[in-house]
């Protein structure tokens, strides 16, 4: 199966996630339903990425070493070159408050931990204003 926009352009993920089970997972899956992945293992990882490359969406993990998810998130939102990029929040912490920190950081989307497999792609698609 192949994710494309109305454009015929295959959409590209960039995932920043430090547990690399994670990492793996969210990658497999997403490629598997056609998208291309940028991976990376902390914000400083994912910035030097975003200098050569502009994902079409981005999966950030909230607790990164160093930088956390919601500061780079921050970073991004107040760029010109990347506020448009739509950043879905990836969080083990799903206690009460968070998923409003995250929309407050600049998040479009929320989705918890352990990943629930089937709506990630339902989730990503919807961000990227694909049918599935």
């Amino acid at each position: 199966m192949t994710s494309q926009t109305a454009t015929n352009h295959t959409p590209v993920i960039l995932v920043v996630d430090d547990n690399p089970t994670n990492l793996k997972l969210v990658s497999d899956l997403l490629e598997f339903d056609g998208y291309e992945i940028i991976k990376a293992e902390d914000a400083e990882q994912a910035q030097a990425l975003l200098k050569e490359r502009l994902p079409d969406l981005i999966l950030m993990d909230i607790a990164l070493p160093g930088m956390d998810g919601l500061t780079l998130t921050r970073l991004l939102k107040a760029e010109q070159r990347t506020r448009h990029i739509p950043v879905i929040a990836l969080t083990a912490f799903a206690m009460k408050g968070d998923e409003e920190k995250a929309v407050a950081a600049g998040c479009d989307g929320y989705v918890t931990k352990p990943i629930d497999t089937r709506a990630l792609g339902i989730k990503v698609a919807e961000h990227l204003n694909i049918r599935k």
